[in-house]
């Protein structure tokens, strides 16, 4: 069995409940959003793209290494999650340039609420989160959702 399965398989042991992973649809995402929000806060240089807006050096650098461990997991996902990463980036650029010095505030309320609800969905669950065992379970999540995307498409992955 390819890694990827086997850290798939793992992960889905704390995530049977419907209610628990109802919860992981909307917050795993949103988490995901928020930690790199929070790495585009980081003073650093920023590159610029027309229609694409701003991404910093800081963040750049987040998402190429985040990027390189998905590849090694799955080319297809690595490439995925690194557009969609870029997606993440822009929306927190605009997030950035709207509500300029205070955009840490929505990122930091969206992170402490979803956390809280991915608590509580793991109560629900009856079982503690995979990143307790093991902290790249807190990468694998994002990628675990879009599995089962590429699974209803007919993508093998």
């Amino acid at each position: 069995m390819r890694k990827i399965d086997l850290l798939f398989a793992e992960y889905a042991e704390s995530h049977r409940n419907s209610t628990n992973k109802l919860i992981h649809w909307i917050c795993v995402p949103l988490i995901f959003w928020t930690i790199l929000g929070f790495i585009s806060l980081i003073p650093s240089p920023h590159f610029c793209a027309p229609y694409f807006g701003c991404i910093s050096l800081v963040s750049l650098i987040a998402v190429i290494l985040v990027t390189l461990f998905y590849l090694r997991l799955s080319l297809l996902i690595g490439f995925i999650m690194f557009f969609a990463m870029l997606l993440m980036e822009h929306l927190a650029y605009a997030v950035n340039i709207h509500l300029g010095n205070r955009s840490w505030m929505i990122f930091l309320a969206v992170f402490i609420i979803t956390w809280i609800l991915q608590f509580v969905g793991h109560k629900i669950e009856g079982k503690k989160p995979s990143f307790l065992k093991d902290l790249q379970f807190l990468l694998i999540g994002p990628i675990w959702l879009l599995s089962f995307v590429l699974k209803k498409l007919g993508i093998r992955y």
